[in-house]
């Protein structure tokens, strides 16, 4: 028999707690703009409760100004051309080097000061000399600070801009929790506080970190865990292009197609389930309680959907997941979340390690049987697999594992899986039959997106035992492919539409517009009327009751 290795370790790293993140003594990068101005607020607000303090940091790149100066000279106009001129210009600028930057940065910093004497905390100050980012980084990493807040955009910021090149490459290169403010007017509490989980430490140190916050502030906090139960039917079926007949058998293709189908259907769900199961016990241990929600979809965009539609005033999600390297710097989902949530972000790096978790890893022991099994498993999954048996064996009492316990715990995660061979597996490949309503919707989308919504659609049709593809099954992967932003076409709804909509039950009457507006945009019409408007309800009854749509009118 063997123990788990702490290399094999899948979850968790072993590593002390860190979380939650402390407030002793916050960093705060300073430009007078108003995302970092929201910043120093929100943290004066934090600090205060944790009898902390904040240092201010302005930097101004002193040398940079005058070697761009020194290049600019043979360009300036004539009348700077003089010997005279020229030399005034130069004593000038030295003047606006020399003493008018470190004017300006100890104006930003008077503000801040005056920010944090109102709420009674006391403040210290940097102002380097160099490049902005660099020097964050560099006070970051020389200074005993434990977070840093920063505003999302600067003073640079331009219609469109959603992360700002300083913000991202400090959260980037941050060794410590970095809170960015998005949100100028919004401070946080005007919403619940939502945290991402995926099971790993930072994750649950994210959710401490969340909780302290919650407490402090005295705000909700929400726990959601995103899988996404259509990409593997995506790449399965792109696999099966490529694979000739012989090399379908040697792959044992179809097989592994209803292994990772049944897994990521029952299996990986059940999983983050777990995770939210612990995060509930983790809070009730903090005297908490939280809102835990399950939701399908890529993960960054399922997130920021649950985000958007609880009004949520923060998100706290860990820096790396649970697939991270040592070699990664920021998780795929944190870096797009960064960009894309409309309100402020805490990426953590603080760390907590499940009680329960500790208690397996450290205690149970495997089989080398068992061992071999779990050992089979495709990497990707091979941790997710390891987890499980370890959790249902702490929950039946079980200290040693055997290869029997294994093959019970993964016929509980993947009902069907091991019976029959490959000549009993279903052809889960045969196409569907598609509306002519729900292949309209793909209409003027580019190729490889029109391809990857539609095997979405698909996989989303056959977990509703749907033999045709409707409307509804395609709408939910449109929104991010094609959102109606300030470039979309405004539609026009004439009054006979209009009404009609009226009857529509207040419950339904804001997803039907919707549907009915998706479907005239993808059909290129700009107004609600005629054979668009028939059309349009239509997929719309279609999409809400797809069993039988010819009883009553929308």
């Amino acid at each position: 028999m063997v123990q788990t290795s702490v290399s094999e370790k899948t979850e968790f790293d072993g590593s002390p707690d860190s979380a939650p993140a402390s407030l002793s003594h916050v960093l705060v990068a300073l430009d007078q703009s108003d995302y970092a101005n929201r910043a120093m607020r929100e943290v004066a607000r934090l600090v205060k409760t944790a009898d902390g303090k904040i240092t201010g940091i302005h930097a101004y790149a002193a040398k940079l100004h005058d070697r761009r100066f020194k290049q600019m000279e043979g360009g300036l106009p004539e009348r700077y051309r003089r010997e005279k001129e020229m030399e005034h210009q130069r004593d000038v600028h030295e003047d606006l080097i020399g003493m008018g930057l470190g004017l300006i940065s100890d104006s930003y910093h008077d503000a801040a000061g005056a920010i944090s004497d109102t709420h009674q905390v006391p403040f210290e100050r940097l102002s380097p000399e160099g490049k902005n980012y660099t020097c964050l980084v560099e006070a970051v990493e020389q200074g005993d600070f434990d977070v840093l807040a920063m505003g999302a955009l600067g003073l640079g910021a331009v219609a469109g801009s959603t992360v700002g090149s300083v913000c991202e490459r400090v959260v980037r290169r941050s060794c410590i929790d970095v809170f960015v403010a998005k949100d100028r007017h919004r401070p946080i509490g005007d919403g619940p506080i939502v945290v991402g989980m995926d099971g790993s430490a930072k994750s649950f140190g994210a959710l401490k970190t969340a909780l302290d916050i919650g407490r402090r502030l005295d705000v909700p906090v929400h726990v959601v865990a995103a899988y996404d139960p259509y990409y593997h039917y995506v790449a399965f079926n792109k696999i099966s292009t490529v694979l000739d007949e012989e090399a379908g058998k040697v792959f044992r293709f179809k097989e592994q197609e209803q292994l990772h189908e049944e897994l990521i259907d029952d299996g990986i769900a059940k999983i983050y389930q777990a995770h939210l199961n612990v995060a509930e016990t983790v809070a009730r241990e903090d005297d908490a309680e939280v809102t835990a929600v399950l939701v399908a979809g890529k993960p960054y965009q399922a997130i920021r959907k649950y985000v958007e539609q609880v009004g949520a005033s923060l998100l706290v999600v860990g820096k790396t997941g649970v697939h991270a390297d040592a070699g990664l710097d920021i998780g795929g989902n944190t870096e797009n979340l960064l960009r894309m949530v409309p309100c402020h972000i805490w990426i953590g790096q603080a760390e907590f390690v499940a009680p329960m978790d500790v208690v397996a890893e450290e205690t149970i022991m495997w089989s080398e049987e068992a061992e071999e099994k779990i050992g089979r498993a495709p990497d990707f999954v091979r941790g997710i697999a390891r987890t499980s048996v370890i959790r249902q064996a702490q929950a039946k009492g079980h200290t040693f594992i055997t290869s029997r316990f294994v093959d019970e715990v993964m016929q509980a995660m993947m009902p069907g899986a091991g019976g029959g061979g490959g000549d009993t597996v279903q052809q889960t490949f045969e196409r569907l039959d598609w509306s002519d309503e729900a292949s309209a919707l793909l209409h003027g989308l580019d190729e490889p997106v029109r391809e990857n919504i539609r095997l979405r659609a698909e996989k989303s049709a056959r977990r509703d035992a749907a033999t045709t593809v409707m409307p509804g099954h395609v709408a939910p992967f449109l929104e991010d492919a094609r959102p109606p932003g300030p470039d979309a076409p405004a539609i026009v709804w004439r009054a006979a539409a209009k009404a009609r909509l009226q009857r529509v039950p207040e419950a339904f009457r804001a997803e039907v517009r919707r549907s009915v507006e998706e479907f005239a945009r993808a059909q290129g019409a700009g107004v609600i009327e005629g054979d668009i408007e028939e059309a349009a309800f239509s997929a719309s009854r279609k999409a809400m009751c797809p069993v039988d749509h010819n009883n009553g009118d929308a």
